[in-house]
């Protein structure tokens, strides 16, 4: 997260508003071809978690071979579609400045074949986290961080065009890291040695659930990268930098919920292939109140000392950046509750009611942001439309997991819901008095985060937890205190 944020400053001024606004609403043009790539990636992450659960490892291999069959001819499409209708888009349709045109085709060009690349290495990605091999993720996690930090020193001394040297430099990150997730899977997963094979039946199955889940894919990009691109048309780049700013902080605080969830999802469909469905249930519960729990220890202080942390963050901070951020912050807050939902619903196959009801709520985000617009409603107005929604999402998505797999709402209520809701208001007391009773300063930013963390943690231990996830954490901290101690 430190190196997330570092460069993102680091890049923002040595880009400058105007380019790094470039890159950001370009860089959506690219991502609105996750609308293909992600609705296949969700199934493979699935087939492949979804055989290891059953152990059959000659079907496992087939689905790998598959996987990487399907990712190769999306990649060329994508290219062709990029370059052709995207091309076309960027240089008819955008409000880019003229004289940036160049640069801004370079942006398309390599993003399209850093997406490409990204998108082979999802099979070997699926079969790391579904083998819940947690430290390889993280060290090449880790490796990918570093290397964009090297991408910053060499834009800061690049003697060429920065904006398509910073594009140029990011496809080598990609590569090198699609070429370490390729050698540790060779290595280490015997599933994971690519045959050249045609299973159509395979393919049909696979194909099937992408196509579902397009649907929702789809709805998610227009309310993500969609809005993005009706910002640039109605306000400008400026306000696609300072959206692209908010994206980033919040990018950087969900690296450590999504992963969390990175851990958490390959068990809740592992048990759902091994017939364990109620510990399923308490799964979906767990892992959505604890990763609210992780998300709200960052959100609190970085909610309370928005301006001031940017301020000293970033030497130029674009306007609204910090209304942005604060209301990208609480979205995410909410949107996280449904994520062990998601997966619980991709675990059953069953999505086709799923993915038609979450998309008929959830694009409704992307026709009133742009009624809202047109009516000259301010640029944050798509925040508040986009919470409004999918508080509306959540309610609804649990009502779907009692028809596909007998949820019962009523448990999510009860284990999730209300502690949310209890501990939220009590642990934002003590840093709230700390901003009412300070000037900003750096020496309040500290006991604003000190005292956040604590009424956080305390809350969350005598509040949010049960007697049985006490006992586990108390446990725990004697575990390590007294290994600290030995």
């Amino acid at each position: 997260m430190a190196i997330t944020l570092y460069t993102s400053r680091v890049i923002l001024n040595a880009l400058g508003v105007e380019d790094y606004g470039i890159y950001n609403v370009v860089g959506g043009v690219v991502a609105m071809f996750s609308l293909l790539s992600g609705s296949l990636s969700n199934a493979i992450s699935r087939f492949i978690t979804f055989e290891l659960g059953r152990g059959d490892k000659t079907r496992l291999n087939k689905i790998f071979s598959t996987s990487i069959n399907i990712q190769i001819g999306l990649s060329i499409l994508i290219i062709l579609l990029g370059v052709s209708i995207g091309g076309w888009f960027l240089n008819t349709h955008m409000n880019i400045p003229t004289n940036r045109f160049v640069a801004a085709n370079w942006v398309l060009y390599c993003s399209l074949l850093m997406f490409c690349i990204n998108l082979i290495s999802l099979p070997y990605n699926a079969c790391i986290i579904a083998h819940e091999r947690m430290t390889a993720f993280a060290y090449v996690s880790i490796l990918d961080a570093f290397l964009r930090l090297s991408v910053c020193y060499l834009i800061i001394i690049s003697p060429f065009d920065k904006l398509i040297s910073y594009a140029v430099l990011l496809v080598i990150v990609a590569l090198i890291i699609r070429y370490v997730y390729s050698i540790y899977c060779n290595k280490h997963f015997e599933e994971c040695h690519y045959h050249l094979i045609y299973d159509r039946s395979l393919l049909k199955q696979i194909g099937s659930f992408a196509g579902w889940q397009f649907l929702a894919n789809g709805c998610w990009l227009l309310n993500t990268q969609g809005v993005n691109i009706l910002i640039n048309m109605f306000f400008g780049v400026a306000m696609n930098a300072a959206r692209g700013i908010a994206t980033q902080v919040d990018g950087a605080i969900l690296q450590f919920v999504n992963n969390f969830m990175t851990a958490v999802n390959p068990q809740i469909t592992k048990n759902y292939a091994a017939g364990r469905i109620k510990e399923m249930f308490i799964l979906v519960c767990k892992g959505a109140k604890f990763s609210y729990f992780l998300l709200m220890l960052f959100a609190i202080p970085i909610i309370l000392e928005t301006e001031y942390i940017l301020t000293l963050w970033l030497k130029n901070v674009p306007d609204y950046t910090v209304v942005f951020l604060r209301l990208t912050i609480i979205g995410s807050m909410l949107n996280m509750l449904g994520g062990t939902g998601l997966t619980a619903c991709f675990a059953t196959g069953k999505i086709k009611t799923y993915s038609i009801w979450i998309t008929s709520i959830g694009i409704l985000v992307f026709p009133l942001t742009w009624i809202a617009f047109e009516c000259g409603l301010p640029v944050e107005s798509t925040y508040i439309i986009f919470i409004i929604i999918y508080i509306g999402v959540n309610i609804v998505r649990l009502y779907i997991m009692k028809y596909i797999m007998h949820f019962p709402p009523i448990l999510f209520v009860k284990k999730v819901v209300v502690p949310m809701l209890t501990v939220t208001p009590v642990a934002i007391i003590l840093p709230l008095l700390m901003i009412n009773l300070m000037n900003p300063s750096f020496g309040r930013l500290c006991l604003t985060v000190i005292a956040s963390l604590i009424s956080s943690s305390i809350t969350i231990y005598h509040i949010g937890l049960t007697n049985k996830e006490r006992n586990a954490v108390t446990k725990k901290i004697k575990e390590i205190y007294n290994k600290f101690i030995q």
